[in-house]
């Protein structure tokens, strides 16, 4: 249940009207809701219950420190993929022993840093990282605890620039090859190789690659023990999907009755590394309509929010449902299908002030007529949305704010020009 809802008309979060919150905080402005956030890792933790997941919210999603603590709270751990996320995670109140450290490029400072936290592990994703995390282990006198992270070679499954498990991507060490590399640590002091790591990328819609992967991987584990390691967790990643058009994604209880059997058949602990199946669909995109134009025999709609604020559209090629705040008489609020025809609409690109061509949130979209000032609602961007922007043309990052049921906080303020440059040195 995501807690965004037209009451006469008009787009509430929870229950408070977005209109208040655009005349408030500005726009553009990313609205989240606590509830849908707590609603949707709750579904998690219910739907694996039987296994005692470490659930890890994924940082890279949205690492707002007011949305990990919330996470930290509701007894999640975290999963980082470089110093600057575990230090947001320790900040946010998480603690090594629930804290996965992920990430194909670890320096050796990162490595300490991972090791100095305690975390409870580190999914290894190269033989060059495995032994330099054994020399860096070693050199503080420690033991590093590893899962190694095996690409499965699946089909693909998403987009190509998010299928992390099919040949030939940068993640994870080959299938083929996972053994030989396991096998070079057995007898190593300062590594100890305690998991199998399988994240296949995001978002997925289906179970199937995730019973193609967990066959695989139970095989591996198997081979695994016998060369002598210790196996006791199985890392699933993330990477299950969201409602980006309709109702296409699956429950967490669908992955569940993949996954758990899987699990305990091979009597493991079960860590997971959700991110936009937590926070996806908790936040929205407002911006307000600055012009309407009409050129080359097409329709624009220009807002104030752009690729800097929102880049997924120009990035993966994604769709994210876009409808007006306050839509006018005589169309839906909101329709069932974005995609079909739709009464009272006509066809626009919704493009932002950037200056670039690729500078949209949708192209060919039905909408209503929109007028100067009118705002604007871009679903499900509460993953990879504030995360990925950036201050390109120099533009301002936009604020973010979190709604508990009629009330709302600030959690990150607008910036400001003088921010632009505050880390730029000056030479005189």
């Amino acid at each position: 249940m995501d807690h965004f809802h037209y009451r006469d008309r008009l787009l509430y979060c929870e229950d408070v009207p977005i209109p208040v919150l655009a005349e408030k905080y500005g726009t553009p402005l990313y609205v989240y809701s606590k509830k849908t956030l707590l609603h949707h890792l709750g579904q998690l933790q219910r739907a694996f219950a039987a296994v005692e997941p470490l659930i890890c919210y994924s940082l890279k999603t949205n690492p707002n420190i007011n949305i990990c603590r919330l996470m930290a709270e509701a007894g999640s751990g975290f999963d980082v993929t470089s110093a600057g996320e575990l230090f947001r995670a320790l900040k946010a109140g998480g603690i090594g022993p629930k804290i996965v450290f992920a990430g194909v490029g670890k320096t050796d400072a990162e490595l300490r840093s991972g090791l100095e936290a305690g975390v409870l592990m580190f999914n290894v994703e190269s033989e060059g990282e495995l032994f330099a995390l054994a020399d860096v282990a070693k050199s503080m006198g420690k033991t590093a605890a590893v899962a190694l992270r095996v690409n499965p070679d699946l089909p693909p499954k998403t987009h190509a620039k998010t299928d992390t498990s099919v040949k030939g991507v940068k993640f994870g060490l080959d299938i083929d090859t996972v053994l030989e590399f396991a096998g070079k640590v057995i007898d190593n002091k300062h590594v100890r190789v305690v998991g199998l790591h399988m994240h296949l990328g995001s978002p997925i819609l289906k179970t199937e690659p995730y019973k193609q992967g967990l066959d695989k991987g139970l095989v591996l584990i198997e081979r695994m023990r016998k060369q002598g390691h210790k196996i006791e967790y199985i890392n699933m990643g993330g990477g299950f999907g969201i409602h980006y058009r309709k109702q296409e994604a699956l429950p967490a209880d669908a992955f569940a009755q993949v996954i758990v059997p899987a699990v305990q058949s091979a009597k493991c602990k079960l860590v997971l590394e959700p991110g936009r199946f937590i926070v996806g669909n908790a936040g929205i995109l407002v911006s307000r309509v600055i012009y309407t134009k009409e050129s080359g025999g097409k329709h624009f709609i220009i807002q104030d929010a752009a690729m800097n604020d929102l880049i997924r559209p120009t990035l993966y090629d994604s769709f994210h449902r876009i409808w007006p705040v306050g839509p006018p008489a005589g169309v839906p609020a909101p329709p069932e299908d974005y995609e079909t025809d739709i009464t009272g609409t006509r066809v626009y690109d919704v493009v932002g002030p950037v200056c670039e061509s690729g500078d949209f949130l949708a192209k060919d979209r039905r909408l209503p007529p929109m007028k100067r000032g009118d705002l604007l609602a871009t679903f499900s961007a509460g993953g990879y949305g504030m995360a990925m922007s950036s201050n390109y043309n120099s533009r301002l990052r936009a604020a973010e704010v979190l709604v508990d049921n009629g009330s709302h906080r600030l959690i990150r303020r607008r910036e400001t020009f003088e921010d632009l440059i505050r880390t730029e040195v000056e030479i005189v």
